[in-house]
């Protein structure tokens, strides 16, 4: 019988103490919500251009400290607060099933008050039956697309604002994790249709990149790996193949994730014969109270290996992130290739990587900007051949990649 007690007892003593392991400290929280702001008040370049009060945050943010009971909820609470500033690239670097995803495989835009899908990852999905170009996206799991927007859960941007509607927009059409996206769609010949995201199926492969030749051109497609280091190699590989070629295309409409530049001075290396620049940097230091100082450099590319000397196209489309946005404008800096293709997927800025003191998960921030050498931000890029995305029956960047290598050896 004593030994049952003292069980029962040790039993107790053990889920009181997990409890309390398991308890969420408010305090901590609140000493990480002024951290996390000092960090963007501090560093976050874009912080001006955003017009996001940062007062409007801290005081919304902190009388929300009190609700939060669970550590799920407390990985939303800082999740919602980078949204504040619509910019995908302010992300915490964990998610729950609940958080929302980063992208989807289609693109809206917001023209003339109407939600419309303007862009699928055509290169990406696969078996997609329906046309739902130019469809106007009105509800999503039965609630109106403008509603979801507004209950979207940010609280001091301007969700009148057509940059911030749009941004909101995409997030809610891609939807968190454990909830389904039903779509409902006008399509432009005004039949309404029910659309499950969830069911198109997206092309899966664990090659760092694939390559083929089509009527004498080469096409290396790099398949989101500009964040991994060996693909310098496996694309010298590709690219020693296809030196005879009368012109190469590169694909990076799937570099959704970004990468590193270490990768893409290694790509570019490849395409000249003497070091060239391909972007700028701009950001501004301060330390201690004293003046603010600009700080701005010109990066350069050096060639290694054996040159690639024929003409060069490349792909770019929504799902062109970070790294592959500053490839593409690089590889144009050098006046090496053609642009071809839609609007990038916008990532603003060079991110560093900042930690909490009382979470074991961080956040990242873009702490310099980068731009086009004609002066452009990477951002606001437009390729030079602009292709507007108008069906998913044919694939309207590739053709016109194609066209730009045979219509240059005419």
């Amino acid at each position: 019988m004593k030994k049952l007690i003292l069980l029962l007892i040790i039993s107790l003593n053990f889920s009181c103490d997990n409890s309390e392991s398991n308890k969420i400290d408010q305090t901590k929280i609140k000493e990480d919500l002024n951290e996390i702001l000092t960090d963007i008040s501090q560093n976050y370049i874009y912080l001006q251009e955003k017009n996001v009060d940062l007062n409007c945050i801290r005081e919304y943010y902190e009388k929300q400290i009190s609700n939060i009971k669970t550590e799920e909820q407390t990985v939303l609470f800082f999740e919602y607060l980078l949204d504040e500033f619509y910019d995908s690239h302010l992300i915490l670097n964990t998610n729950r099933n609940s958080s929302f995803r980063l992208y989807s495989p289609i693109y809206v835009s917001i023209e003339n008050e109407k939600t419309l899908i303007s862009n699928v990852w055509q290169p990406k999905v696969e078996h997609l039956d329906q046309d739902i170009i130019g469809a106007e996206l009105l509800k999503i799991n039965g609630i109106d697309i403008d509603q979801a927007i507004d209950q979207f859960p940010t609280h001091c941007n301007d969700k009148q604002s057509q940059n911030v509607r749009e941004w909101i927009a995409n997030k809610v059409v891609a939807g968190r994790y454990n909830q389904p996206r039903v779509l409902t769609l006008k399509l432009e010949s005004n039949e309404i249709v029910e659309f499950d995201l969830d069911k198109l199926k997206t092309k899966q492969t664990s090659e760092l990149l694939s390559s083929t030749t089509e009527n004498e051109i080469g096409i290396i497609t790099l398949n989101n790996s500009l964040g991994n280091n060996a693909l310098i190699n496996d694309f010298d590989k590709a690219l020693d193949k296809l030196m005879d070629t009368k012109g190469l295309i590169i694909d990076l409409r799937n570099t959704v994730d970004g990468g590193n530049s270490y990768v893409a001075r290694g790509i570019m290396g490849r395409f000249i014969n003497e070091p060239k620049p391909y972007q700028k940097h701009f950001t501004i230091e301060q330390y201690n109270g004293n003046p603010i100082v600009e700080r701005s450099w010109i990066e350069y590319v050096t060639p290694r290996k054996e040159q690639y000397k024929n003409k060069v196209v490349i792909l770019v489309g929504r799902w062109t992130g970070s790294m592959g946005e500053g490839l593409s404008i690089g590889f144009e800096g050098m006046e090496r290739a053609e642009i071809v293709g839609s609007e990038m997927e916008r990532l603003a800025g060079e991110m560093n990587g900042f930690s909490f003191k009382n979470h074991n998960f961080g956040y990242r921030l873009s702490t310099a900007k980068l731009f086009h050498l004609n002066g452009t931000p990477r951002e606001k890029y437009v390729p030079t051949n602009y292709v507007k995305q108008t069906t998913i029956l044919k694939d309207e960047t590739l053709e016109r990649g194609i066209e730009l290598i045979d219509k240059k050896l005419e």
